[in-house]
């Protein structure tokens, strides 16, 4: 039999090393590469997407339009609400409404902008 039992009583394959199905060092550096974008998915991972009725590029293309969206409107109802809340306490009306109005709909832009960019090569 090649199962062990490691110090903290898990099985352990002896010719391998790994405790357990899947937690062998190089299999998580492999799922949070993936996680983060700079490894392919893996074959199974792309059909759970195809099971949906969306392929891989799909769903990945979806889920960017939904973040997308979700920066701009977060960013512009941040400062819609700061620019109403600084009018309402400073009498202000509806000056700083409009500045914040403006501020926020650039910094959307700005994170949809650094979103969407390539990734900038490290310094040396």
């Amino acid at each position: 039999m090649s199962e062990e039992r490691d110090a903290i009583d898990r099985p352990r394959d002896v010719l391998s090393g790994t405790t357990g199905k899947g937690s062998s060092f190089e299999d998580r550096l492999s799922a949070a590469r993936r996680k983060q974008g700079l490894e392919a998915p893996r074959q199974d991972e792309a059909a759970a997407n195809a099971g949906v009725g969306l392929s891989a590029s799909q769903g990945s293309a979806l889920g960017m339009g939904m973040r997308v969206g979700i920066e701009l409107v977060s960013a512009l109802a941040v400062a819609v609400a700061i620019g109403w809340f600084l009018d309402g306490w400073l009498g202000t009306r509806p000056w700083l409404l409009m500045l914040f109005f403006v501020l926020g709909g650039a910094a959307g832009v700005a994170n949809v902008w650094r979103l969407v960019s390539p990734p900038k090569p490290p310094a040396k």
